[in-house]
């Protein structure tokens, strides 16, 4: 019986990645020399509102310590 389990759990494991692969095959590729091309535009053009580049103002700031530590 274990024999029978584990051959009709392979056969729904090897389903599922026949699957996953009709999936991928499917899926719509550009060339990656268009993909980087429109990344470094988005970069560019978002460059003044990101906060690693601008960095954050100090009164924005949502981690900055309220009160110091002082230890007696």
């Amino acid at each position: 019986m274990s024999g029978k389990g584990c051959t009709s759990n392979s056969v729904v494991q090897a389903r599922r990645v026949l699957e996953q692969l009709r999936v991928e095959a499917g899926m719509e590729r550009i060339k990656i020399s268009i993909a980087a091309s429109q990344l470094v535009q988005y970069c560019q053009e978002h460059s003044r509102s990101d906060p690693l580049l601008t960095g954050i103002a100090t009164s924005a700031n949502p981690f900055k310590d309220k009160k110091t530590c002082v230890l007696l």
